[in-house]
């Protein structure tokens, strides 16, 4: 069957599961980035997250294919500019023509919420090159924002910009949270502005590294969300049973000790890669797998880290796919989710229940399990009959 025409009858068949049945959702966002030579059409990509009922994503850039692809299906998107437009963005002529050309033509149709204007930016290679970047960044936020507020989108979307954990000096414990005196003077007025704009402050944690770095003395257990011992606090006397959720409270410790409790946090990237090079101890599907479905599950919760209870956490997973044009190490290029084809990388669903990809666990109620078996049934009948004969 030619493949445009089998990918419809997909479409179409997806669609009638979601008309009769409840499709579990990962309950995470996802950052679906695009350095790659062998990725599916966006049109695919959504389709793909649709069937998932993935409702965030967020991208490194503001590709119009991407956002005209995801129209009309309540997805919700972060958009970027990229570290190398953040001198162009401190122009308010510049910024303005930005938003007018990426952001502004695809609303409301496609449902953007954010903007982040540079990522990582504190401890970058190109800051190193260029330390005027550092200085520039909240002036490009700032500049931005003010675009979208005379645009009168201001109260649709918002602006902030994502941070490595390498801007604390110190996170264990996670009371001691505290960020490095060198950029401490940038990220206070950030801080000030996410405040007042009622943006959020993201940051990109990878318990992955961490394990890496120092397998002999980080437990395995404690980072993949597996029962443990955890750790205690001995300031706050709160019990961790996670590395990653010790990481966002040594940063709201950090934020608390610049004067700033009124700041969410959105995890902007976390992940594990299921292939590394020789030196990058853990990185393979099994660990990947455990992460995932742990983090997935953990989220689903829906309550927050032992510092911020009751505020849940928003959690964007690095990556949707294997991005085959990476640079640097193997696990750069091993991150995804999925293959380029849409194949699952490992399973996303309970151990033990096989592979979970773009056609996720079915759920039904008793009641009317029947009635929906015998229509679903009927309908896949039709369905099929159309993939078998065209």
């Amino acid at each position: 069957m030619d493949s445009p025409i089998r990918f419809r009858a997909l479409f179409f068949l997806l669609l009638i599961l979601g008309f009769v049945v409840e499709i579990q959702s990962l309950g995470v966002g996802i950052n679906y980035g695009q350095i790659a030579n062998n990725l599916p059409s966006p049109q695919r990509v959504a389709v793909l997250l649709q069937s998932l009922r993935i409702n965030k994503v967020k991208l490194y850039d503001a590709d119009p294919n991407v956002l005209r692809a995801f129209a009309n299906t309540n997805v919700e998107f972060i958009v970027g500019l990229g570290n190398e437009h953040i001198s162009d963005m401190t122009d308010p002529t510049k910024a303005e023509a930005w938003v007018k050309q990426y952001v502004q033509p695809f609303l409301p149709q496609t449902k953007i919420t954010c903007i982040t204007v540079g990522n990582e930016v504190f401890g970058s290679n190109l800051a190193n090159a260029q330390p005027e970047i550092m200085t520039n960044l909240l002036p490009a936020m700032k500049t931005v924002y003010n675009a979208l507020v005379s645009l009168g989108l201001s109260s649709q979307v918002n602006v902030t910009t994502a941070h490595s954990l390498t801007i604390l000096s110190s996170s264990y414990p996670p009371s001691s949270g505290v960020f490095r005196e060198d950029f401490a003077s940038y990220i206070k007025p950030i801080l000030d502005f996410h405040a007042q704009v009622k943006s959020p402050f993201l940051i990109n944690a990878y318990p992955f590294f961490a394990y890496k770095d120092n397998p002999n003395e980080v437990s395995l257990d404690y980072v993949l969300f597996k029962p443990n011992q955890g750790m205690v606090d001995p300031v706050t006397n709160l019990h961790y049973d996670n590395m990653l959720y010790a990481q966002i409270d040594a940063v709201y410790a950090a934020m608390k000790a610049m004067g700033h409790s009124d700041v969410d946090i959105k995890i902007s990237e976390t992940g594990w890669p299921s292939k590394g090079d020789e030196n990058e101890v853990g990185a393979n599907p099994q660990n990947a797998g455990e992460y995932h479905r742990n983090l997935i599950s953990r989220v689903q919760q829906d309550k927050g880290t032992p510092m911020k209870p009751s505020v849940p956490i928003d959690i964007f997973v690095f990556a949707l796919f294997n991005e085959n044009m990476k640079p640097g190490p193997a696990s750069e290029r091993n991150y995804g989710l999925f293959y380029p084809d849409g194949r699952p990388v490992y399973s996303l669903g309970a151990q033990g229940q096989g592979p979970q990809g773009y056609l996720p666990e079915l759920v039904y109620s008793s009641a009317s399990k029947v009635q929906v078996m015998t229509i679903l049934g009927f309908l896949i009948f039709i369905v099929m009959g159309f993939l078998i004969h065209v």
